[in-house]
């Protein structure tokens, strides 16, 4: 009888054991091995969507001349055509139609850019752009910022930072899920050097183009070089700013200064002013922002 008992009591064991392990094991998720297609345990919470869209459906461009496309198809004058943001030219292939092909693009883009704006304009533009409720908008300014008739009359560091805030403000109230895409401000130095050398070029900067780096193009004393370079660190300030502001926005990317890095040549300038991107320039600025807005979070 006592054999039979610890019989009985060896089988209990074994089954209740056997419960346990199979208990245990749907606990874990069926008991697979780590990496298979099991679900999480019970309770989990699933990984959170990554904030940034490499392929929004739809993009609006705000900011100045260069998002306009002035000077790349005939002199003194704007071909949105050739944008790299929102342009339907082949050449250049811009960002909107990279991102949503050519006939999405001319339904799902829209260019609030204007010539000649500062970054004091960009709110009013962003408000406008932010109507027609796009999933990216792009964002171009600072250069008339520095252009100004004298480096006096550049705008200051602390209200370029307080208007590209309110930029970013305007839209967020409006569209708290859009995001925005920043392109540095160009090396405006670097365009006054290459285009120097061109005569044309330096009579249309005659009319009034950016003095503040383009007056007196072929002078070279000691004057002339403290002017350009103070644009030029006034430049590198505004792209810190740029930085810095993006950096405290979720859904804001900044393109890490490849704009102002970008080493233009004279086939990327207009062959009618020789400062303005040419229809080349343009195409490069849109494979930049092409690589910038589907770059993968890491």
């Amino acid at each position: 009888m006592r054999k039979r008992n610890r019989h009985v009591r060896a089988v209990l064991a074994g089954t209740t054991a056997a419960v346990l392990g199979l208990a245990g094991c749907d606990a874990l998720g069926g008991g697979g091995p780590e990496g298979s297609s099991a679900g999480p345990a019970r309770g989990a919470k699933p990984s959170p969507a990554p904030l940034w869209d490499s392929s929004p459906s739809s993009v609006a461009a705000v900011g100045d001349s260069i998002t306009r496309g002035f000077d790349a198809c005939t002199v003194l004058a704007d071909c949105p055509e050739v944008s790299w943001a929102t342009g339907s030219s082949a050449e250049v292939n811009s960002l909107a139609v990279r991102l949503l092909g050519p006939a999405k693009a001319r339904t799902h883009s829209w260019n609030h850019a204007a010539t000649g704006a500062r970054m004091a304009d960009v709110p009013a533009q962003m408000a406008r752009a932010a109507a027609e409720k796009p999933q990216l908008v792009t964002v171009m300014a600072g250069a008339n910022d520095a252009c100004r008739n004298s480096t006096a009359a550049m705008t200051s560091v602390d209200d370029f930072r307080a208007q590209f805030q309110d930029a970013l403000g305007t839209l967020r109230r409006a569209l708290p899920k859009t995001q925005v895409y920043v392109m540095s401000v160009p090396d405006l130095k670097r365009l006054w050097s290459q285009g120097r050398t061109n005569v044309l070029g330096k009579q249309v900067w005659k009319l009034g183009l950016c003095p503040s780096m383009l007056g007196d193009a072929d002078a070279l004393d000691a004057a002339a070089t403290l002017r350009r370079d103070t644009v030029q660190k006034r430049v590198e300030a505004y792209n810190s700013v740029l930085k810095e502001v993006c950096a405290k926005d979720a859904r804001c990317r900044f393109d890490g200064g490849a704009v102002y890095a970008f080493r233009f040549g004279t086939d990327q300038l207009s062959h009618w002013d020789w400062f303005h991107p040419s229809k080349d320039g343009q195409a490069r600025l849109a494979e930049m922002a092409y690589r910038g807005v589907t770059a993968k979070t890491s």
